[in-house]
């Protein structure tokens, strides 16, 4: 709960151990407070902190859970005089933060990452040292006799530049996640400069909508330049589906959660005129600038020229084994990033619920680098990997696993 950006926390009820056992077999009963106190410290005419405390006096019994109850809830707010100053009423949150065992914790886990990527960063740098400088050696001597005798990545030079299916899906996911990486580096670098902090959950949920508008500038001309290089039409259904590839299924799922939050009362559902303004920056802001990237991208296009010619003909691909699917391996490609940044992406979606505040940026950043890095690694090392059992397609089989 929150009030003036000021974060609220409660005890709603409580649990009581018996010494016997319940007719359900439960040895637990619950009770729900039904009254609930705000201590609420002032200076002049600003509120300073709140302290919300339910009564274990006032309390009724919700152990039956057949049972249909009636609750009658009460309020009292207490105000309090204090010395603190408008400006530091956020220090208590940010000093609990930097001072307790959970900063510790952030420290371990950002060092864990660290070792993480250091240790993949030296496995890859030695395989490709081993395995693709000798390739690359053989290759560029002109012995034809042995390049004959080479197996692997050599053979489907002529097949990994084909064009890949799908062309329009393709480039409008490419330019969907640079719009996004875009949009979540600024982000960062508005909290940097201390114009976004994360008491003021409204100011960020505007950011958020403000600069993925402006962000698809990045997005229209990502999608129409890299369309244009492979296809000089088509170039106008990339960028519409770059439009909608992310907000489509934002937009279903918020609405989902939007008309739940409404139906059952709760203070998180959005109001409809708030709905009405993300409508509108998005029809007026976002796809106008969207459309204008995309002609300046078709505008200054170039055409791609591959080191070698397409083969006519696709080669054809050897039988691989289950592991080597694209199922199995953006399982593997998503699990090492995943558990260098699990605390923090914990930190993350608990800030998202409201129930915590995160309030080091800086590891949160650092964090965010090192899982780009480490996606980016494994994406390179599992494309050699697949391209050396003579498998080239690896146009769509790279970007699942980014």
């Amino acid at each position: 709960m929150y009030y003036d950006d000021l974060p609220l926390w409660g005890f709603i009820g409580k649990t009581e151990e018996q010494s016997w056992v319940l007719e359900d077999g439960n040895k637990l009963k619950f009770y729900l407070f039904k009254h609930v106190n705000f201590d609420v410290l002032y200076n002049g005419d600003q509120v300073i902190e709140i302290n919300a405390l339910g009564d274990p006096n006032d309390a009724v019994d919700i152990t039956d859970d057949a049972a249909e109850l009636d609750v009658d809830f009460t309020y009292s707010v207490s105000w309090y005089e204090t010395s603190t100053v408008y400006q530091n009423r956020m220090a208590r949150y940010t000093r609990a933060s930097l001072l307790s065992v959970h900063k510790k914790i952030h420290w371990f886990s950002f060092v864990n990452s660290a070792v993480i990527l250091l240790l993949l960063m030296g496995l890859l740098i030695a395989f490709f040292f081993r395995r693709l400088r000798n390739d690359l050696r053989m290759s560029s001597s002109g012995d034809d006799e042995g390049e004959d005798k080479e197996v692997g990545w050599k053979y489907v030079h002529g097949d990994v530049f084909r064009h890949p299916q799908n062309m329009s899906l393709f480039c409008a996911f490419l330019a969907t996640g640079a719009q996004l990486l875009t949009m979540a580096f600024l982000l960062f670098v508005l909290a940097f400069v201390g114009t976004l902090y994360p008491y003021n959950r409204g100011a960020l949920c505007t950011a958020c909508v403000m600069v993925y508008a402006l962000t698809s500038v990045v997005g229209g001309y990502i999608s129409a330049s890299f369309h244009s290089q492979f296809e000089a039409t088509g170039w106008g259904k990339t960028v519409f589906l770059t439009g909608i590839l992310y907000l489509g299924p934002f937009f279903i799922t918020m609405s989902i959660l939007n008309t739940v939050a409404v139906s059952y009362g709760a203070t998180a559902g959005l109001p409809f005129g708030t709905i009405m303004v993300v409508l509108l920056i998005c029809v007026f802001l976002a796809f106008p600038l969207l459309i204008l990237s995309g002609i300046i991208g078709y505008t200054f296009r170039s055409e791609f020229q591959p080191p070698s010619a397409p083969k006519r003909h696709p080669r054809e691909i050897p039988k691989l084994g289950w592991y080597r699917k694209t199922l199995p391996q953006m399982l593997l490609a998503g699990l090492l990033p995943s558990s260098a940044v699990a605390l923090e992406l914990h930190s993350l979606y608990t800030t998202f619920w409201g129930y915590k505040i995160t309030t080091l940026p800086a590891i949160l950043f650092v964090s965010f680098v090192i899982l780009c890095l480490l996606t980016a690694i494994l994406s390179i090392g599992m494309t050699y990997i697949q391209l050396s059992v003579e498998d080239h397609q690896w146009w769509w089989r790279y970007v699942l696993l980014l």
